[in-house]
Formats: C-alpha cells, structure tokens, sequence
C-alpha cells in the first residue's frame, strides 16, 4: 500500500525513475507474498536480494533531495532529462500557494507561467525523504521476515525429507521384495513339492 501511494504521487510529478523503480518494487513485493502463500522459498530470496536494493534506491533519493554529494534537486535526473518536471509536492504541499501570471508577449492565448510557491508549511524536499525513509524502514522489516520464512520452510523441507517425506521409495520398500523372495525359497526347500523338485533336479 505504500509503494501503491508513493506511486500516485510520482505519477502525479511525471517523476520517470521513481516510477519505474515503484512498479519493479510492486511486482517484487507480489512475488514474495506469492512465495510465502505457495510455500516457494525461492521467490522469497529474490525478495530479500530486492529489499537490499530497494534500501539503496532510497538512500539515493534522500540524497538527491538533500543535495548530498553534489547531488541537485532541481536537476532532471528524475525525469530521464526529458522534461523539467519536479516532485508533486514542490506545489501541493501542505499549506503551499501557487501565484500564477498571463505570459507576456503572448496574445490571444490563455495561458499561465508558474512564478511562485509560497505558504508551504513543510518543504517538499523533506516530504519526499520522509517517504523514502519510511520506506527503508519497511524494506528493513520486510528482509527480516523474508529471512525468517525462509528458514521456517527450509527446517520444514529437512524434517520432511529426514523422516521420508519426499523419498518415493522408502528402504522398506527397498528391503521388502528380497524378504519375500527368501521366504518363498525357504518355502519351496522345506514343502515336499520341493523337496521332490530338488530330488529330480538332483537325479
């Protein structure tokens, strides 16, 4: 649910990289419930290798709005240098106000020039890294109970197969047909069909 939210508001901010790395996360985090309800320990690790990479991403973005590393905020490298879009939040935080004017020079055309945003009762920029650390603190979660359901059903698999479970022939099975092999000759040795049998054989 909070990639699904994060998601509208980069959608919203045309923020291409975010989006991207939202939509990846979703299919993600699909696939591991898918594995913890079919008992697949396999897309669970591949949950837990993504959380990691998903903790990196993030602490990448609140290092892009906090200007970390020589990092801008107001570059496009969110949007792929393909538009010069920035976070939704930049106008539509709490409390902002945008102060919009008629574009001089143009005529007859009813259009708008964004000049200010005032108002704003807490930046977007700290808005935006209050996401992305919200959403380490889930991934972090998250990696702890991939890990822990893991090895639930890893320690299950073991029992299972120590007591037989998954072995389709079982040693009794391996040591029955022998066993009635040698009470059948025992059998013939001792009856007098066999004995007489023995007899002519020997003759």
């Amino acid at each position: 649910l909070a990639a699904l939210e994060r998601q509208v508001f980069d959608f919203l901010g045309y923020q291409w990289a975010p989006i991207l790395a939202n939509f990846l996360h979703i299919i993600i985090v699909i696939l591991g419930l898918f594995g913890t309800i079919q008992y697949r320990p396999r897309y669970i690790v591949v949950y837990a290798i993504w959380t990691a990479i998903w903790v990196t991403w993030n602490i990448f973005i609140i290092c892009f709005y906090l200007e970390v590393g020589g990092l801008s905020k107001d570059s496009e490298l969110l949007t792929f240098n393909i538009s010069r879009h920035q976070s939704w939040w930049s106008e539509n935080g709490p409390g902002c106000v945008r102060k919009e004017a008629s574009m001089s020079g143009l005529k007859g055309l009813d259009s708008h020039s964004y000049i200010s945003v005032i108002g704003c009762a807490l930046e977007y920029r700290y808005i935006e890294v209050v996401h992305s650390s919200f959403q380490i603190l889930i991934a972090l979660v998250g990696f702890v109970y991939a890990c822990y359901v893991v090895s639930v059903f890893t320690e299950e698999e073991d029992s299972f197969d120590f007591i037989g479970g998954f072995d389709p022939f079982p040693l009794y099975h391996v040591n029955e047909k022998p066993t009635n092999l040698l009470f059948k000759q025992t059998y013939l040795l001792i009856s007098p069909a066999g004995s007489s049998g023995m007899e002519g054989m020997t003759k």
